[in-house]
């Protein structure tokens, strides 16, 4: 019997029911389900497996017992051969249809597995009913006829290719610098956007609403064009408009963006999880069905999913010397750990943690207390099942602050998100990546936020009658595109990070809050797509090769030429304004064939004015073929 839904729309306007028929539904209501499962998804490796089951009815808006807070369901998958294991966090799910039916009720909980293996695979439910069960693994009842339903299914290989993540496998830290693919092997760079913030805050997104003028929904409109027949969509259409714009970033070879899943409180104040804004023990499953498919989308098609769990305003935002708290009410429990902190990022986690690739971002510009910020991490690796990498992101005048106690075993921490200014990019990846060796776990380390605050990464030459440059408030042209690519792109893959993701700044076209073009920067993501390609086309070890600017006279870490090498491998010299330079190969007598790369242009490698050099001494690696006040990258391979 169909259960009426009290959803409202995302214009406002309630599903209406009237007269015998009211009556008729309402009498039908709580109604449970008989605890009968339904497997679905392509059952292969490494996709997306859904188990539904049919279970206690309730309403998102429950209070006793809350869906979300008093009910506690875990599945426990296993292959066959006993590994891996995996104990899943499950979540209410309403009429499990709630993309598309908006639903607010129903008898469907979830689980999401991405299977490692093919083969047979079990399942078997825990299903617990107490106050506040699901974020306190002590309390709780046993729920019958659901406790303990067991089951089996069978996985098959995956069949995808190229760039789709079902087609590589998980992306795992591996206690290295760089992600490694579970499945293919293969290590991981990154680079795409971080802007803007407020991506989530779409038009088509159920329940999402505008709180400040300046700040309005996006309809991201300019890439309805980049939408393809047989994407994914929502309700007769919805979706297309962000479905086109993961499209467009695709298909310019950029794999990762960022953005926040909560910001009520701060810059945007447009994007919550909830049913309504402040009630933090509520959630929508219309909406955060549909962040879903977006995300799902985004993942098939080779795009890394950069979670950015909280923003500064809303975190506990301490201040001064004595870094009292500043109340501020949208904030999780103040900044600790307490039933809504926890409740937020198992929700998240159980929604989306099966996806393959994605880091956990404890916060932008994060403030909170070392002892928050532990305790955040460990309890996101005790209820993620998959270990996703967790970085957090900061001020860049509080790096040393921040970062310092969290290095090594002091924090389960894998990795750290930087800002810095454009032009300290090189030095400060080169600087948390040997501080976080010598502290005995390697950092994955990004550059996910440039400076200025007001002009972050400018957009084009030429869009929308821009010149190109970024200028300072004295109105003197400081930066361009291209400086962008050589110190902040090549600066960062130069000292051996992860990647690079970029923000758009405040005082520029299509900024930071209101971007909705991802085409305003069209050259500067041909020019990271260029560079991700140029390792893997090219057999690139860089999982194995470390910064070796010493051995071209740069001892400072300035931005004036780059080496990254492997001894007695491989060696590669980024020059920002061309020319030649000496690399010392005093302690290595091999021989090796140089050749060049056009960061600008990409391609194949080119013939320079020297084709071999022999170690034994500091030697030059000659002139790139043409261009010789351009930037090139010098590939010296054994």
């Amino acid at each position: 019997m169909q259960k009426l839904s009290t959803r409202r729309l995302a214009r406002g306007t309630p599903l209406l029911a009237a007269g015998i028929s009211l009556l008729f539904s309402i009498a039908a209501l709580g109604e449970d389900g008989d605890g009968s499962v339904a497997i679905s998804g392509e059952l292969k490796e490494w996709h997306a497996v859904t188990l539904t089951l049919d279970g206690p009815f309730a309403r998102e808006t429950d209070k006793s017992p809350n869906p979300f807070t008093d009910y506690r369901m875990s599945v426990t998958f296993a292959h066959e051969s006993g590994t891996p294991s995996y104990t899943v966090p499950g979540y209410f799910a309403a009429d499990g249809n709630a993309a598309e039916t908006s639903a607010t009720e129903g008898t469907k909980w979830r689980a999401h597995l991405s299977p490692d293996k093919a083969g047979s695979w079990s399942y078997r439910i825990s299903f617990v009913k107490g106050k506040n069960a699901a974020v306190t693994p002590s309390i709780g009842d046993y729920v019958a006829p659901y406790q303990g339903v067991f089951g089996t299914f069978e996985v098959g290989k995956t069949d995808k290719t190229g760039n789709d993540f079902r087609a590589k496998g998980r992306l795992e830290y591996v206690g290295a610098h760089h992600l490694r693919h579970a499945g293919s092997g293969e290590f991981f760079l990154k680079a795409g956007p971080d802007a803007p913030e407020t991506i989530l805050a779409y038009t088509d997104f159920d329940n999402t609403i505008a709180m400040k003028e300046k700040v309005p929904l996006k309809t991201w409109s300019p890439h309805a064009q980049d939408y393809r027949k047989g994407d994914p969509t929502w309700q007769e259409g919805k979706g297309k408009n962000l479905i086109g714009a993961m499209n467009y970033l695709a298909s310019k070879n950029v794999n990762s963006f960022s953005f926040l899943t909560y910001n009520a409180g701060g810059d945007g104040d447009n994007i919550w999880p909830f049913t309504h804004r402040d009630d933090k023990l509520s959630y929508d499953c219309s909406k955060l069905d549909q962040w879903g498919i977006v995300l799902a989308h985004a993942q098939n098609i080779g795009i890394h999913l950069h979670f950015k769990l909280q923003e500064n305003e809303l975190d506990d935002h301490r201040q001064g010397a004595a870094k009292k708290p500043v109340v501020i009410p949208e904030a999780l429990d103040g900044g600790a750990l307490g039933v809504e902190r926890k409740l937020y990022f198992r929700e998240i986690i159980a929604r989306y943690a099966h996806h393959l690739a994605l880091n956990w971002n404890l916060g932008e510009e994060n403030t909170q207390t070392y002892e928050e910020q532990r305790d955040m991490a460990e309890y996101i690796l005790n209820v993620d099942p998959y270990d996703h990498n967790i970085v957090i992101h900061s001020f860049p005048q509080q790096q040393d602050e921040v970062y310092l106690s969290l290095l090594g075993s002091q924090s389960v921490l894998t990795g750290t998100s930087l800002q810095n200014h454009w032009n300290v990019v090189h030095r400060q990846t080169l600087r948390w990546l040997d501080m976080s060796r010598a502290a005995g776990k390697p950092w994955v380390v990004a550059n996910d936020e440039q400076g200025s605050a007001n002009n972050g990464v400018p957009p084009d030459p030429g869009y929308q009658g821009f010149d190109g440059w970024a200028t300072e408030k004295d109105g003197v042209s400081v930066y361009n595109l291209h400086d962008v690519r050589k110190a902040t792109l090549w600066g960062n893959l130069m000292a051996g990070g992860a990647g690079v993701e970029y923000y758009f700044g405040y005082q520029l076209l299509e900024n930071d809050l209101l971007a909705e073009d991802f085409r305003s920067r069209d050259k500067t993501w041909d020019y990271c797509g260029i560079a991700i390609d140029f390792f893997h086309d090219n057999d690139i070890p860089f999982h194995r090769m470390r910064n070796m600017n010493e051995l071209i006279g740069n001892t400072t870490g300035d931005n004036s030429r780059f080496c990254l090498g492997n001894e007695g491998e491989l060696y590669l010299v980024y020059l920002p304004s061309g020319g030649t330079v000496l690399l010392d190969l005093s302690e290595d007598s091999s021989r090796y064939k140089v050749s060049w790369f056009n960061p600008r242009e990409g391609g194949r490698l080119q013939k320079g004015s020297i084709k071999t050099v022999k170690g034994g001494s500091k030697v030059s690696i000659g002139n790139p073929p043409a261009d010789e006040d351009e930037d090139w990258l010098a590939v010296i391979r054994k």
